[in-house]
């Protein structure tokens, strides 16, 4: 399995491009997977739903299946957050998992970048970036660069730059 992050600042569009990238790599024959890091609470489970009373009632682990999906959802509990290595352990392999967030990591990421921003870019500072969607250009930077509304172009770059994740990530 290869892996690719997607970083960037929030609101510069990561979520709304790895909904584009996901088709577009499927269309092309890839099995895609997502990761996703949230900075704040997040909640998956619903109040009033079967699933979520186990929960509240103090079950570590809640595993929900149907015919058609499984969802499973761990309570920390105050245990610390997993590190990515253990989150994407937990998937099944496929060809290519787009990791969105974990900015500060040290996989391979496709800075996204968004001048409307007002945030500085991350790539001076991240030997992890190996390369930019970017509606502004930065000539100075070594490093490819594609225009941020260029999906194909993205899709492109985000399979070259990816990389086997057992080589970022020895078990």
């Amino acid at each position: 399995m290869r892996i690719i992050g997607l970083a960037g600042w929030s609101g510069a569009g990561k979520t709304t491009l790895v909904s584009k990238l996901v088709p577009c790599l499927v269309g092309q024959g890839f099995r895609v997977s997502t990761l996703k890091h949230a900075h704040h609470h997040f909640d998956i489970d619903q109040p009033g739903k079967d699933s979520y009373q186990h929960r509240m009632a103090g079950a570590t682990e809640v595993l929900v299946s149907s015919a058609n999906r499984f969802a499973l959802v761990h309570e920390l509990r105050g245990a610390p957050e997993w590190t990515l290595p253990a989150l994407i352990g937990k998937l099944a392999p496929v060809d290519l998992l787009l990791i969105e967030g974990f900015k500060r990591e040290r996989h391979p990421k496709i800075e996204i970048f968004r001048a409307a921003n007002g945030k500085p870019a991350l790539h001076p500072g991240d030997a992890g970036i190996v390369g930019i969607a970017t509606d502004q250009p930065f000539p100075e930077a070594p490093l490819p660069q594609v225009h941020l509304d260029d999906v194909p172009a993205i899709a492109h770059l985000a399979v070259e730059m990816a990389a086997p994740w057992r080589e970022i990530f020895p078990a």
